[in-house]
């Protein structure tokens, strides 16, 4: 017997009772023993949540000190007192920096120069002081710069209120507005806002508009969306022209606009929505650009003029391609950025409008991640992005798109002597079991050999056409130190390879994204990076169903398996429209009330498929307050996996009571949970002492 199942023998897991709950749907009749467990008020549920947390950190008390080594080391790498690269907008620069021992960041700007003295704008660590939880929601500066708004959220639950802060006195206006979205739009008037609500089931539905000083109670409904498979979001174009509201779900959108020049205006219908044709579009000067799959399915870019927006009207300007998929654009007085993907990597080109020269920005690394950073100034040469690799730490460039240059604004600092030069990323192709090639993205420290016997680290997501980012991670070293191969699956479902990567991974062929997956963990054993008793899978939220089904299917590849929020009760989940998400869901999964769909996902969905076999040793995350993945979905499939499972290998279930889909919200703790996470990886692989 080893030392670990040694210490399980001396401890009892939790048992959580069978109370027996009939599921009936198409005639199929099911028991759940475990339905209970949704009954938050239960102080049975509470109990059975606080007692798993009660095994968990006894079956992890042996690693205490290894927890505290990696987050010792971890903070150790990260510049605690730091800035970022201030952007400026107008006359002011703004940015964000923090401080050594304080958790979050602090919000500040200058006038006229970078010389100037700092406003301090908001302080997230004075507004998380009487709370556990902090998120920052909304963060605009009014046209004028003269009010801030902003919103948060203090449980994890991501319902936002929203606030408004005189920044000429640095006094709180008497409104407040609850159950608040993410989205928001200031109107020209400096004194008009557009904001979005939530419904009981956390999905933003409702369009206000919001003159300051007055009541709440005064505000203007501006559109009701009906359609619980729609979510809704405003904005405001870069060239300060429109108010922009949105209407999407997974296949079709919709989008209204209105001169912010005139808030009390109707908003106009841009293109009525037709299922399955999604667009967005945005401004330049007497034209709209549209990028939409209408007829395309990697997307195509179109423009008409804003006289004449009728569909008949809109002329091509960039076609679809079969092997480029058009991410979307971003348009300046004189340029137009297009992002685009091609051979599973980000591609950004720069358009002079004016002339219609293109070029791109080139990169040097043979896998990586590049995104637009903040550019709020319509009338510049200068693109600023952001750009990282699996040996790159986070950098900001600055992009003069007259002369092609780049400046490096900043690159983060990596404390501690991090020697790039010491680790190598790599970019593998497996084959899937119906020959599609899936491409892995790896990294490890020089010096390690193929021999089978290396530690590695396999993750991945493959939903909702989310491409996984080969980003640099200074926490990461901390397992590549120690030897660990760290790599990324880039499966089906993902966005990696275009539009039709994705739809190949959805549906009625959900099941290619685990069998990618398990034919890059196959792959990886059979060129010697790993083997089965060496390999550790990780996955979040909808790859924390990933996780689950490959459990499933392949237990016998995996040495130990983290299930991060993980999405595992599907068809439960997906019927009942009472919950966050749900009908949004059928976009993706399938509509479990038609039959089809229903035995689909029933014959992958993680929890409906536990039986009586082994399983590697498990580790499963959740949040009590989680808004996306409800807390008893990792909960019931915890249980029943303890039901049914035949091995004597470690099962934990850790519940944050205080938190939600993301976790802890302060860097601190969120580094804690982190070291918890690879403590666990790391003594399961036996390295608990390196």
């Amino acid at each position: 017997m080893t030392k670990d199942n040694a210490l399980q023998t001396t401890l009892t897991p939790p048992t959580a009772s069978k109370k027996p709950h009939v599921l009936e749907l198409h005639g199929d009749r099911r028991i759940d023993n475990y339905f209970w467990l949704r009954e938050i008020d239960n102080p049975d549920a509470i109990a059975y949540l606080e007692a798993e947390n009660a095994y968990t950190e006894a079956m992890m008390q042996h690693t205490e000190t290894l927890q505290t080594k990696l987050y010792e080391e971890m903070l150790a790498r990260i510049q605690e007192t730091d800035l970022s690269v201030p952007y400026r907008k107008d006359n002011y620069y703004y940015y964000s920096r923090t401080e050594e021992g304080k958790a979050y960041p602090i919000h500040c700007r200058k006038k006229g120069s970078l010389e100037a003295l700092e406003e301090v704008l908001l302080d997230q660590n004075k507004l998380a002081l009487e709370h556990e939880f902090l998120s920052l929601g909304v963060l605009q500066v009014s046209p004028n710069h003269q009010i801030l708004a902003y919103s948060v959220d203090t449980s994890g639950a991501e319902q936002y209120t929203l606030f408004f802060l005189d920044l000429t006195t640095y006094e709180l206006y008497p409104e407040t507005i609850p159950e608040t979205y993410y989205s928001f739009a200031w109107a020209n008037d400096n004194k008009t806002v557009f904001y979005t609500k939530i419904d009981p089931a956390n999905r933003p539905f409702q369009l206000l508009r919001h003159t300051l000083g007055t009541s709440v109670d005064e505000d203007v409904l501006i559109f009701h969306e009906p359609d619980n498979a729609f979510f809704l979001e405003v904005g405001r174009t870069r060239s300060e022209a429109y108010i922009m509201m949105s209407l999407g779900s997974q296949i079709t959108s919709e989008i209204h606009y209105l001169d912010a020049n005139d808030p009390n205006g109707s908003f106009q219908i841009f293109l009525p929505r037709k299922t399955g044709v999604l667009y967005d579009i945005d401004h330049h000067s007497d034209s709209f650009y549209i990028v939409t799959n209408d007829e395309a399915i990697n997307f195509k870019l179109m423009k008409t003029l804003v006289a004449s927006p009728a569909q008949e009207n809109w002329q091509t300007i960039i076609p679809h391609r079969e092997d480029i998929m058009l991410s979307g654009i971003s348009l300046f007085a004189n340029y137009m950025i297009i992002y685009e993907r091609q051979g599973g990597l980000p591609i950004g080109r720069v358009q002079n409008l004016s002339t219609g020269n293109i070029h791109q920005i080139s990169f040097p690394e043979p896998t990586y991640d590049f995104y637009e950073s903040s550019n709020p100034e319509f009338n510049t040469t200068t693109l600023r992005f952001n750009y990282t690799s699996f040996t790159t730490p986070h950098s900001v460039f600055d992009y003069d798109m007259e002369t092609n240059q780049r400046e490096l604004k900043k690159e983060i600092e990596v404390l501690g002597g991090y020697d790039r030069s010491q680790y190598q990323s790599e970019w593998l192709v497996a084959t899937s079991a119906d020959g599609t090639k899936v491409p892995i993205s790896i990294v490890y420290k020089k010096g390690i050999q193929k021999d089978g016997k290396n530690a590695l680290f396999l993750t991945g997501y493959g939903s909702y056409g989310y491409p996984s980012s080969s980003a640099f991670s200074s926490n990461r070293l901390s397992l590549l130190d120690r030897g660990v191969v760290f790599a990324i699956a880039h499966i089906r479902g993902g966005g990696e390879m275009g539009r039709k990567w994705y739809e190949d991974g959805k549906f009625l062929q959900k099941k290619n994204t685990f069998t990618d997956f398990i034919a890059c963990a196959e792959y990886l054993i059979g060129e010697k990076w790993t083997s089965s008793d060496r390999q550790v899978i990780s996955g979040g939220s909808a790859g924390g169903l990933l996780m689950g089904a490959v459990m499933n299917m392949r237990p016998d590849l995996f040495k130990a398996v983290i299930a991060d929020v993980p999405f595992v009760d599907v068809v439960t989940t997906t019927l009942d429209t009472s919950l966050p998400l749900s009908v949004t869901e059928w976009e993706e999964w399938g509509n479990p009330n038609v039959m089809v769909y229903y035995d689909y996902i029933k014959s992958y969905s993680p929890y409906d498929n536990v039986e009586a076999k082994n399983y590697p040793d498990t580790l499963i995350l959740a949040g009590l307050n989680d808004a996306r993945v409800k807390y008893w979905e990792p909960a019931k499939w915890t249980a029943k996996l303890r039901e049914l499972k035949t091995d004597n290998n470690i099962l934990l279930l850790r519940t944050n009571m205080g938190a939600g889909h993301s976790g802890a919200s302060g860097r601190y703790d969120s580094l804690k949970e982190l070291a918890f996470e690879y403590a666990f990886v790391l003594d399961r692989l036996g390295l608990g002492d390196s």
